[in-house]
C-alpha cells in the first residue's frame, strides 16, 4: 500500500461516515473526505458518479402519472416513521449530526419532531390548497376558457430540481422533500457540509416503507463541496435540470447565480435579517416589560440564531434609562435552556468579539451587557450597529417612535416581530413598502401557519414547469362577445 492511500484509509477510519442515496438505493464508501464548514469536522462520502445523478429528459419522472392524494398519504406515512425513538435511521443521522453542526444534541432531536410535523396530512393540504388556486393542475391537464371564449389547458407539469440544502436546521430539509414530492420532481438534493445526514436518513425511511414507491425512485442525496466548478459545471445546466432551489448563504447564492442561464431559473431564499420592533407599552408594568423581554429572547433565540426568522435587531421606543432596563431583562432571558436553543451561546468568532468590546469605550451610544458570560449578548445602540449579530446576539436600537425604524427595512428583512401585537396593523403597510415579507407576534417568529408565503412567494408555484396547451378555437359569441 502506498503512503498516499494509507493516509487516505487512516483519514477515512476517523471519518463520520454520510452515505448517498440515489435514485431508491443506498451508496455508502469512504472515497472522499470532507470537512465541515462550521466546525471543521471530517465526514467521508462515497465518490460522486455523475451519470447517475441525471435523468434524460427523454425519461419521464418516476412520479409524472401518480396521484397527488397517493404522494400524501406516502409523506403522512413518513412522518409517523419518522419518531426518533423507533428510527435507526434518524437515530444515527442525529448522533453524526451534532458531531458536525453547531446545534447542540437536544435540539437537533427536537428539530426531528418538528419536521415530523411538516409531514401532518392537514400541514401537507395547506401548502398545496395555499400555492395552487386549483390542484387538479398538478394531476392533469385543467381546461379554460377565457373571456373572449379561447379554450386551453393548464397544466402544472413536474419540474427537474436541484436543491441546495440549507445545514442549519433538519426541518428545512424535511420540508423540502416534501414539496419535491408534492410537485412530483425528478430531485437531485445537494446536502449541506453542517449536515450531509439528514436527506439521506428520510429517504432511506421512505424506502423501509416501500422500496419501489415513485417519491423514493424520484429522489437523490449527495454531498460535494460547494463550488466545486467540475461537479457544478457538469450538472448545472437545462439539459438536465430546469430550476435550482438554493438556500443559503450569500456565498453560496452567489456561486449558483453564475450557472443561471435561459432555460435554468434560479429560485432563491436567499440571507434574510429579521428584527423586531417593541412599543413603549413594553414599559406599562413590570409584567408588560417581563413579558416583551421574555418575546424578543425566543426570537432571538431559536436555533441559537442560526435561522433567518431568528432576530438580531430589536428597534424600541423609550428613553436610554427604560431602554436598560429592557436590556437588562433581555440578557437574563437569553440565557434560558429552551426546546430550541441552549442556554449557551456559541462562541463568537475573535475578530468580531474584539469588535464588540470595542463598542464599550465609545461612549454612551452604546452599552454592552454578557461579555464574557457565554449565554449571549445584548447591544444597546442609537442605530443598527455594522455587522451581522450571531450566536444569541440582540442589538437593541432606541428609537422615540417606531415609524423611524422603519427606514432601515429592506428587501432583506424577512421577518418582523411586533409587541404589543396591535401595534402591527399601523406598521405593516410601513414594512411591506420597505420590502420586510412577513409580521408576527413578538415571541412567535417560528409559529409559521402552513401554506403562507415564504420569503414573499408561493414557493410550490414557482417550483412547477407551468405547461399551456392552447386549443386555437374559439366558441360560439354573441354581438358583444360574450360565450354563448
Amino acid at each position: 500500500m502506498s503512503a498516499a492511500s494509507a493516509a487516505r484509509e487512516a483519514a477515512s477510519s476517523e471519518a463520520e461516515s454520510a452515505p448517498f442515496f440515489i435514485k431508491g438505493r443506498l451508496v455508502e464508501g469512504c472515497d472522499v473526505i470532507h470537512r465541515s464548514r462550521d466546525l471543521g469536522v471530517s465526514f467521508a462520502t462515497p465518490a460522486l458518479d455523475l451519470d447517475a445523478l441525471v435523468t434524460q429528459r427523454t425519461e419521464p419522472g418516476p412520479l409524472f402519472d401518480v396521484k397527488l392524494s397517493e404522494i400524501i398519504d406516502f409523506l403522512v406515512e413518513t412522518g409517523e416513521r419518522l419518531a426518533l425513538d423507533a428510527n435507526p435511521h434518524m437515530q444515527l443521522c442525529v448522533e453524526r449530526m451534532a458531531l458536525t453542526n453547531v446545534l447542540p444534541l437536544r435540539v437537533i432531536k427536537n428539530q426531528v419532531d418538528v419536521g415530523r410535523e411538516m409531514l401532518k396530512r392537514s400541514v401537507l393540504q395547506d401548502v398545496i390548497e395555499q400555492n395552487f388556486p386549483n390542484p387538479k393542475a398538478l394531476d392533469e391537464w385543467v381546461p379554460r376558457v377565457d373571456r373572449s371564449g379561447r379554450r386551453s389547458y393548464v397544466r402544472a407539469f413536474p419540474p427537474r430540481l436541484i436543491h441546495v440544502l440549507p445545514g442549519n436546521a433538519a426541518v428545512a430539509t424535511v420540508q423540502t422533500i416534501a414539496w419535491a414530492a408534492m410537485v412530483k420532481a425528478v430531485n437531485l438534493f445537494k446536502m449541506g457540509s453542517s449536515d450531509p445526514f439528514t436527506a439521506v436518513a428520510v429517504l432511506r425511511t421512505m424506502r423501509d416503507i416501500d422500496a419501489q414507491h415513485p417519491v423514493v425512485k424520484s429522489m437523490s442525496a449527495v454531498y460535494w463541496r460547494g463550488g466545486d466548478e467540475v461537479t457544478e459545471r457538469t450538472l448545472y445546466r437545462s439539459q438536465y435540470f430546469d430550476k435550482i432551489v438554493a438556500w443559503g448563504g450569500g456565498d453560496a447564492i452567489n456561486n449558483v447565480i453564475k450557472y443561471i442561464a435561459p432555460g435554468f431559473q434560479l429560485v432563491s431564499f436567499d440571507p434574510k435579517t429579521s428584527i423586531s420592533m417593541i412599543g413603549k407599552d413594553a414599559f406599562r408594568s413590570e409584567a408588560t416589560l417581563e413579558e416583551a423581554a421574555e418575546g424578543a429572547a425566543i426570537d432571538v433565540s431559536l436555533l441559537n440564531q442560526e435561522a433567518c426568522v431568528c432576530s438580531r435587531i430589536i428597534f424600541i421606543e423609550g428613553d436610554i434609562e427604560e431602554v436598560d432596563r429592557f436590556c437588562s431583562r433581555l440578557i437574563e432571558r437569553l440565557g434560558v435552556d429552551r426546546y430550541s436553543a441552549s442556554a449557551e451561546a456559541p462562541p463568537l468568532d475573535r475578530q468580531l468579539l474584539d469588535e464588540i468590546e470595542a463598542l464599550q469605550f465609545m461612549g454612551e451610544e452604546f452599552r454592552v451587557w454578557g461579555l464574557g458570560a457565554g449565554r449571549g449578548l445584548v447591544i444597546r445602540s442609537e442605530q443598527p450597529v455594522d455587522f451581522h449579530p450571531v450566536s444569541k446576539t440582540a442589538n437593541v436600537v432606541r428609537v422615540d417612535s417606531l415609524d423611524e425604524a422603519l427606514r432601515y427595512v429592506n428587501v432583506a428583512t424577512q421577518t418582523v416581530g411586533v409587541y404589543p401585537y396591535e401595534r402591527a396593523f399601523e406598521l405593516r403597510d410601513g414594512l411591506s413598502s420597505g420590502g420586510a415579507q412577513r409580521v408576527t407576534r413578538l415571541g412567535e417568529c417560528w409559529g409559521v401557519s402552513a401554506g403562507n408565503p415564504h420569503d414573499a412567494t408561493y414557493p410550490l408555484h414557482r417550483l412547477v414547469h407551468w405547461m399551456v396547451h392552447e386549443d386555437g378555437c374559439v366558441t360560439e359569441t354573441d354581438s358583444l362577445g360574450r360565450i354563448a
